[in-house]
């Protein structure tokens, strides 16, 4: 039976060397188990509600996507899509979590629309690959910075005391003696919990230097041990080691979809939109490539439309469970590394997901000093497509660049993906290269500046 269902011979795999392979993803993402709760608790919602979501949105639709499309490509809530959901557009924009999952679930069923209608495929195909790898690269930074804020090693006040900078550029008439001034400085290694979330930093970052399989899971939980031990978190008068979390508390069908459309959040929308297209793009047929699924008579890769579909349905069924993004994770390459080749690798590692829930309470048990150096740890990874990047013709750098730097220095990633899609054309048009520019680029710009002339 499941040689007919996964073509494990035809792929050159076995049932073995599959399920390990599942297992191995799941080792590689399941911090997501962790770090998921603790981001969305910043955002006013429930640890239980966000873990009972995560894992059983990315179970379900890692299932679904081993099971229809066998594909051994897993998927969770997106890393980046959590630090926007949370400091963007709850706190940064003060929207209510039950409309942002609104937001979401929106954008959702417009990408099962682009999907379905290969409008998906035409806007890829038009975005250039500086303007890509600027969104990730630029994502990756914004979530850096949340990490190192959130361990401590980073520290962002307000100073009413200028500095002799403020004093210079007082005199250009850039500061105004008084007022409050964000300053971001180095935080302070002196405080036991910012030295442990320093330590877990290069420890995880040493784990994966090595190869070793799992590393970020293993310093998480390396980071949790030391932080009981040495006392800077405390264990609960009551601990159990097996139990289900309480579906009291959890998120189901919260959405406020009528406020999201209400509220005009179309950035917002858009931006869950554009970022998921790109990453789970990359993640899907990179994954694929190297599971060797490409067909090498037509160049194709036999099933991708349903798999592009199965990850936009679990954008809005993520949502409608009280998860931010559901997408693929990169991590998946660490299973296909491992022999996985078919939909088998997914279903284990779904699997895993849901049967996770079970450990509940050592899951809580993981504190945010654990989680917050894989924050910066994940900026890294996706730091490494700055080298798509031709910073020598200015015309790709430029627009890269102010893409790249808005994201985290404004602390909004819709800032900079709504400067790269008006400065590239803009500037390749001035420079007389607007030949080298797709139609759907134009598009974008125009409903980009119609945004915030009309929208703010």
């Amino acid at each position: 039976m499941l040689e007919k269902l996964f073509a494990l011979s035809e792929r050159h795999t076995t049932v073995k060397d599959e399920i390990l392979a599942g297992l191995t993803t799941f080792m590689t993402m399941a911090y997501i188990l962790f770090l998921a709760p603790n981001l969305l608790s910043i955002a006013g919602m429930s640890k239980d509600a966000v873990l009972i979501a995560t894992a059983i949105g990315g179970g379900l639709v890692t299932i679904a996507m081993g099971l229809f499309v066998n594909y051994p490509i897993c998927l969770a809530p997106g890393v980046g899509m959590l630090a926007f959901y949370t400091f963007t557009v709850v706190i940064g924009m003060q929207v209510p979590w039950q409309t942002a999952l609104g937001a979401v679930f929106i954008s959702g069923i417009v990408f099962i629309i682009l999907t379905v209608t290969s409008v998906r495929q035409m806007i890829v195909e038009g975005i250039p690959t500086s303007m890509k790898s600027a969104i990730t690269v630029g994502i990756g930074l914004f979530i850096s910075v949340i990490g190192m804020k959130l361990s401590g090693l980073m520290s962002i006040r307000l100073s009413l005391v200028p500095t002799s900078l403020d004093k210079a550029l007082a005199a250009h008439g850039n500061f105004t003696p008084g007022a409050e001034e964000t300053i971001m400085e180095m935080g302070a290694l002196n405080n036991p919990e910012h030295l442990l979330a320093l330590f877990g930093l290069v420890f995880t970052g040493l784990l994966i230097a090595r190869n070793v399989k799992g590393g970020m899971l293993i310093g998480i939980f390396g980071t949790t041990v030391l932080s009981y031990v040495t006392g800077v978190s405390k264990l609960p008068d009551h601990l159990s080691f097996v139990a289900v979390p309480s579906f009291a508390n959890n998120a189901f069908f919260q959405l406020n979809v009528g406020d999201a459309l209400s509220m005009g959040l179309i950035t917002i929308i858009f931006t869950f939109t554009f970022v998921e297209l790109f990453d789970s793009m990359g993640t899907l047929i990179g994954t694929a490539t190297r599971a060797h699924i490409l067909d090498p008579e037509s160049g194709k890769f036999p099933g991708l439309g349903k798999a592009f579909l199965t990850d936009a349905c679990g954008v809005s069924l993520g949502a409608v469970l009280g998860a931010s993004t559901i997408t693929a994770f990169v991590e998946s390459a660490a299973g296909v590394s491992a022999g996985g080749r078919t939909g088998l690798t997914a279903i284990t590692c779904g699997i895993c997901f849901i049967l996770s829930l079970l450990f509940a309470p050592l899951i809580g048990l993981i504190p945010e000093v654990a989680t917050s150096p894989i924050l910066i740890i994940v900026g890294v990874f996706m730091m490494e497509q700055i080298k798509s990047i031709d910073f020598g013709d200015f015309s790709e750098g430029f627009p890269a660049f102010m893409v790249i730097t808005l994201m985290p220095f404004t602390y909004s990633i819709a800032n900079g993906v709504s400067a790269g899609l008006v400065l590239y054309p803009l500037i390749k048009v001035l420079t007389g290269k607007g030949k080298e520019l797709h139609p759907i680029m134009f598009i974008l710009a125009v409903i980009v500046v119609a945004r915030y002339i009309f929208l703010e």
